[in-house]
Parts: C-alpha cells; sequence; structure tokens
C-alpha cells in the first residue's frame, strides 16, 4: 500500500514538472536558445565565429584553400593582445590589414598571408610577430557577400602627399566614407602633414573643383559637420606643413 502511494505522488510530481514547463514561456525561451539558430532561407544567421581566436602556431595554418574576393577572414596578431579583426576581402582582392593597411589576401593560402603580414609587421612594429589568419566564410556559402564581378567598374579614391601611405583605394559599393576615414586609411597624417588645409579634388561636368578642408577641425575638435563625404575618382592631397627656422 505504502508503495503504491509512493508511485503515485511521484508520477503526480512529474506530471505538474511537465504541464509546467510546458506553460512556462521562459522555460520554452530558454530551451529555444539552446538549440542553433537556423534561417528560414538556409542562409547564415548570428555572429560569425572568429576562427583566429582560436589558434596560436602560425605552422598550422591552411596552406591548401587560397582566399578569394568576398571572403569573411579574421586576423589576429598576437602580440596585440586583442580579439581578432574579421574583414571582408575585397573586390580587388585586398584587406585592410591591423597597422600596415591593404595588403593583397586574393589567392593567398591563410599562411602564406600570414606570413606576408608577419614580414612586414617586423619591418616597422615589432622585432617578432606572429600572426594568425583564418577563412571564417567562404563567399558561395555567405548571402551577404557583395562582389562586384569582371566586367563591373570598381570606383576608387587617391591620397598624395604627406600621409603615411599614399596610393588609390577602393571605394565601397555599399559604405560611404568620409575624408577623414579615407586619411586613416591611408594610415593617418605624416610628421610633417598640414591638416588643416587639405585638399579635395573632384572631377564636375564643368571640370575638376578643389575645395580646402580642415581636418584638424574634424578629427582633433570633433566637428564632424565639416566630414565630408569621398566619390568616385576623389583625389585627396595633404601638404606639407612649412616650417620656418
Amino acid at each position: 500500500m505504502m508503495r503504491s502511494s509512493i508511485v503515485t505522488v511521484a508520477s503526480l510530481v512529474l506530471s505538474s514538472l511537465s504541464l509546467i514547463h510546458a506553460q512556462d514561456p521562459g522555460v520554452r525561451e530558454y530551451e529555444d536558445r539552446r538549440q542553433p539558430a537556423a534561417s528560414s532561407s538556409g542562409g547564415v544567421s548570428g555572429p560569425i565565429v572568429k576562427s583566429a581566436a582560436v589558434i596560436n602556431n602560425m605552422e598550422v595554418l591552411d596552406d591548401s584553400q587560397p582566399i578569394e574576393s568576398g571572403d569573411l577572414i579574421s586576423i589576429r596578431i598576437v602580440e596585440d593582445r586583442r580579439e581578432p579583426l574579421q574583414l571582408r576581402v575585397g573586390a580587388t582582392g585586398e584587406v585592410n590589414a591591423p597597422h600596415i593597411g591593404l595588403v593583397k589576401a586574393a589567392g593567398r593560402t591563410c599562411k602564406a598571408l600570414a606570413f606576408e603580414v608577419k614580414r612586414r609587421l617586423e619591418l616597422n612594429y615589432y622585432n617578432s610577430a606572429t600572426v594568425v589568419v583564418a577563412i571564417d566564410l567562404k563567399r558561395q556559402d555567405d548571402p551577404n557577400a557583395r562582389v562586384r564581378t569582371a566586367g563591373y567598374d570598381i570606383d576608387f579614391f587617391t591620397v598624395y602627399g604627406q600621409v603615411i601611405r599614399q596610393g588609390k583605394y577602393e571605394l565601397p559599393a555599399d559604405e560611404d566614407i568620409t575624408i577623414s576615414q579615407a586619411i586613416l586609411r591611408a594610415g593617418g597624417f605624416a610628421q610633417f602633414a598640414y591638416p588643416q588645409k587639405v585638399k579635395l579634388v573632384r572631377k564636375t561636368p564643368q571640370g575638376n573643383k578643389t575645395v580646402m578642408i580642415d581636418l584638424d577641425q574634424i578629427m582633433r575638435r570633433g566637428n564632424l559637420e565639416y566630414d565630408v563625404y569621398i566619390r568616385a575618382s576623389d583625389v585627396i592631397i595633404v601638404d606639407e606643413k612649412k616650417v620656418n627656422f
């Protein structure tokens, strides 16, 4: 008789717990969170894991699969003690690597790219650098990858003068770039730059137009209303500061 009563009570308790679980939205929400998210369109959902975070040895980096334009990769410089930087490989095949700027990624394996970044870092920044590169998502697997194909023009802007890295830079199709951001992409101002009078040369139907912009007001004093947007074929010229002895 006692055993039968215990079994009956246990059954009632289990039934109550099951009913609570079914009715409590908090419990269901917790269970839902434990399941991997699935996209109805079959695409990628949620944050993409930065694979470079779990690797510390350059010798084990992948040296077989080439990186392609549109791939999502992560780069980590171990000596920086920071989280990996996740980057989309541009239409020109380049990525904007930490400290060194644009570097060719497409056509290289993760290992080859890591050793190229390491080589350039050790020219100016580190005595010894440990660079980790990993492919987080291939272009064909990522519905968010937007890469212009052959036959389409790629827009550029150019930076000359007193910046760390003069040259031509890709103007992303899906991102607005301001003149201050353009300077930062060129590595920032060089030692003798004159940021108060930076020239922005723009092609118009009436010919080239030159505007003088005070980047000191924007980048040091925070007057962002003067931070104009860059357009295709714009040329930025940073003059040298005049020094009187």
